[in-house]
């Protein structure tokens, strides 16, 4: 057996035996259903901003955002500063929700809206959007494990086997121990996804032979040619600029993606940036994120994990790290074309592993990317190839895991307590909150398996999807005018907005994906809250307003700026 294949069973045992072992703690330690579903109300102020970290940046962080910036270059790794959007909305919306889950005692989400509004209906959309998120999202991150490990094994484990067994530990940990577990394993994994990106940015600036070789070769790489105007690689921009470093103009009127009218020199004009980085804030305005909020123990860990932790940290590693993996890539023999022109600014160390192949023509093609930076230190460095699959694991692994807890609780909490059996024990919620855990898992596990040419559309929607709750939340948190049923008509017209405008529902449109370069997050948005504005206005009811307000009272009672913080918000716009 290959050296790095040893490492890599040695170190993922180690990581299992870590994460079995939170598990089996969270489980005698989870007496109630609050102990099981939001860690008794006591996740630490560290573990919050590591977790929270975690789950906010995915295994796609870690695999598939180097491979959009290699395929369309510094205009999407502009994309980057999503480091700062995610964590945007928890700064407005998370300490109000945890103030109104320790005042109102809620578990998940659900309650807080039902409550609220005085509706069940929100109660099951809310459940639906979690497990619409939860299932494809949890499944593009499954089979993206079992894909490294296919990669790095020499495919001693096929995709599908490596996908299910990878996935077992996850569904032992996080069924047995609940959030408690989630969050502490959730810590390391931060840890490690943070320090994987560093790495293998490090191991790709190296090859490269250092920051003045890549900087030439970015030089070539966008060159135009003087004869015709054009970019010698890649699109070139309506103005007559490389589309790997620039962006193709504000915005774009036309029919989007897959139409006669599809985005000229790029995708990633400045709405579509922008508009893209609206859905990912979908990742913190998920119902998953709610049940985080609900679990801490105070509000202290919020404001430097925003602002430290994912704005600074991790913006900083995605700007330079991940772009330095992605544009890097070019001049490692990843980009054939660029190699065979120019043989003197390329090491092609890549050539090897991907069988001399262009990188887009290989089965993984941008998921390729960073499996084959990890496997240039199987001969010289064997053990670091395994610590680095490990890491890898945990990225994909540490959004999967919470959202298959979260929505196990929501399973238990909004359905079945709710509807089924109102006088659950606190046993039998845990019981069914692990079978919700095991049912969520092998849904997305059978997506991935069965549907492998949707799972990427499915999970493009995902996130667009957990955006369309801000309404919602600004509902609950901020601004009583909003009614139920303006929240319910908005919520509903939005998803549907969004599935229109993604690729999964443009397919039957006279549109194509994305319209006028505007992300399907936008458009969902767009119409989500107009129809909220409309419909609350004229569904207005002083006693459902009265009710609506016993929220706002409490959170201007307490989470209002003190008089001596008042004066700084001039400052501050």
């Amino acid at each position: 057996m290959d050296a790095k294949v040893v490492w890599l069973f040695v170190f993922v045992a180690l990581y299992w035996a870590y994460c079995i072992f939170w598990g089996i703690k969270g489980a005698l330690s989870a007496r109630t259903a609050s102990d099981y579903f939001v860690a008794g109300r006591q996740i630490s102020l560290w573990v919050f901003i590591l977790a929270a970290t975690a789950t906010s940046f995915s295994g796609w962080t870690f695999m598939g955002h180097p491979g959009l910036i290699y395929r369309d270059g510094f205009q999407y790794a502009y994309a980057s500063f999503y480091a700062i959007t995610i964590p945007f909305t928890g700064v407005l919306f998370l300490k109000r929700q945890w103030m109104l889950g320790k005042r109102f005692g809620f578990i998940t989400p659900g309650e807080m809206f039902a409550y609220y509004f005085r509706s069940d209906t929100i109660r099951i959309l809310v459940v639906l959007v979690a497990l619409i998120f939860s299932v494809p999202y949890l499944g593009i991150q499954l089979r993206a494990s079992g894909f490294l490990f296919n990669v790095l094994t020499d495919g001693m484990l096929g995709i599908e086997v490596g996908m299910w067994l990878l996935s077992l530990v996850v569904i032992i940990y996080v069924a047995s121990g609940g959030m408690r577990a989630v969050a502490y394993v959730d810590s390391v994994q931060a840890v490690l996804l943070a320090g994987g990106i560093i790495v293998i940015g490090l191991i790709a600036l190296h090859y490269i032979g250092g920051f003045g070789r890549l900087v030439e070769g970015i030089e070539t790489l966008t060159a135009i040619d003087p004869k015709t105007g054009k970019a010698v690689f890649g699109e070139t921009t309506t103005e007559g600029y490389s589309a790997y470093i620039a962006i193709p103009g504000v915005i774009q009127f036309g029919l989007g993606l897959g139409t006669d009218t599809a985005p000229e020199g790029g995708i990633w004009t400045g709405f579509m940036i922008l508009t893209y980085m609206f859905g990912l804030m979908g990742i913190q305005s998920a119902p998953a994120f709610s049940m985080w909020a609900f679990g801490n123990k105070s509000p202290e860990p919020f404001a430097p994990q925003q602002v430290w932790a994912s704005s600074f940290f991790i913006g900083f590693i995605l700007i330079f790290f991940t772009a330095v993996q992605g544009i890097g890539a070019h001049f490692l023999g990843a980009d054939t074309a660029f190699t065979e022109k120019f043989p003197d600014l390329v090491n092609p160390v890549m050539q090897a592993g991907l069988g001399g192949i262009d990188l887009m023509h290989s089965v993984g093609r941008g998921d390729m990317l960073v499996p084959q930076l990890m496997y240039l230190l199987s001969d010289t460095a064997p053990w670091l190839v395994g610590l680095l699959s490990v890491c890898a694991l945990a990225a994909m692994q540490s959004t999967g895991a919470a959202y298959m807890s979260t929505a196990g609780g929501m399973l238990t909490r909004d359905l079945l307590k709710r509807f089924v059996m109102p006088n659950a024990s606190h046993l039998q919620q845990k019981l069914f909150g692990r079978l919700g855990v095991f049912a969520i898992v092998l849904c997305a596990l059978m997506v991935a398996t069965t549907a492998t040419d949707y799972l990427v559309l499915l999970g493009g929607l995902a996130v667009a999807y957990g955006f369309q709750m801000w309404p919602a939340l600004i509902a609950v948190c901020w601004w009583p005018y909003l009614t139920r049923q303006g929240v319910v008509a908005g919520l509903i017209v939005g998803l549907i907005a969004v599935t229109l405008t993604e690729s999964i529902g443009a397919q039957f449109m006279p549109w194509g994906r994305w319209p006028m370069t505007l992300h399907s997050a936008f458009w969902g948005i767009f119409f989500n809250f107009g129809i909220a504005l409309m419909v609350s206005a004229i569904t207005q009811n002083e006693n459902e307003l009265e009710h609506r307000m016993t929220f706002h009272k409490f959170l201007q009672e307490h989470a209002s700026l003190s008089p001596s913080k008042k004066g700084l918000v001039p400052i501050a716009w």
